[in-house]
């Protein structure tokens, strides 16, 4: 007797959008063109001051694929909870509104989760890239000692959403940049695979008013240190023996260090 056909699960696609309107329509076709169906794309209006909105809008009439979330402006964590809590999916692939992905990166990521029920996390290999050109993008093989020193997964990564219904979401009072890193810190610390596929399936678009870029100040990674130990110190103190320090890669060796002096 042959096997029942699993039934293909949901993708929802979730999109913020904070005055992207010149790449959205692109980022937003681009993700229809994959060969995985079916999806869903949710555009979150995060108080845009360009037209972005009408922009989302406009897509929204053209592919019954899409639907638009208009909120005030709220910040990216707030946007990506919005489209979560609202997707018909099982599964999530957070997607910002000016960013770009693979044909075949939903298939392959919806074929490893749907398989392997202990793998809760998929990504794949990245570029970012300018008007200026592209580079790889170098990131560390997965492993929690190193997600505790620093993130090696970047936002368009596929999960389930009742994982991160489960964590609670983004934070959304981590406003000091990185809300990714400490998503993943609370979706992993405690158990869970995690799969890197072997292509470059994501592309990263930097530009000027990049957060990435915004949020690189030596203030904001005193208050990322800060927002993370007091929120994780369980884990930092099993992967790094004690709280994460602003020289990450010391962290270790030096709690280590002030445990045997008895100074920690």
């Amino acid at each position: 007797m042959d096997k029942v056909k699993m039934k293909a699960p949901l993708v929802s696609i979730v999109t913020p959008c904070y005055n992207q309107a010149k790449y959205l329509r692109e980022t937003v076709e681009n993700a229809l063109q994959s060969s995985y169906r079916p999806i869903e794309i949710l555009i979150i209006n995060d108080g845009s001051t360009d037209n972005s909105l009408e922009v989302a809008q406009k897509l929204a009439k053209e592919h019954s694929e899409i639907r638009v979330l208009d909120q005030p402006n709220g910040g990216v964590s707030v946007a990506r909870n919005n489209g979560i809590n609202n997707a018909k999916g099982e599964i999530i692939l957070p997607l910002d509104g000016d960013d770009l992905i693979a044909p075949n990166y939903i298939e392959e990521a919806v074929k490893v989760m749907t398989s392997k029920p202990e793998v809760r996390v998929v990504y794949c290999q990245g570029i970012k890239f300018d008007q200026k050109g592209q580079k790889k993008w170098n990131l560390k093989p997965f492993s929690r000692y190193q997600l505790a020193r620093d993130n090696m997964i970047f936002p368009a990564t596929f999960f389930w959403k009742k994982d991160a219904l489960e964590v609670g979401g983004f934070s959304e009072d981590m406003t000091m940049g990185r809300e990714d890193w400490e998503f993943w810190i609370k979706m992993l610390k405690n158990g869970g695979d995690v799969v890197q596929l072997p292509f470059l399936g994501y592309f990263y678009r930097l530009t000027p008013t990049s957060k990435r870029k915004k949020t690189a100040t030596h203030q904001k990674k005193i208050e990322r240190l800060a927002y993370l130990n007091a929120k994780h110190m369980d884990f930092f103190e099993r992967e790094l023996n004690g709280p994460l320090r602003f020289q990450r890669t010391w962290s270790k060796p030096y709690n280590t260090l002030m445990k045997l002096l008895g100074k920690l």
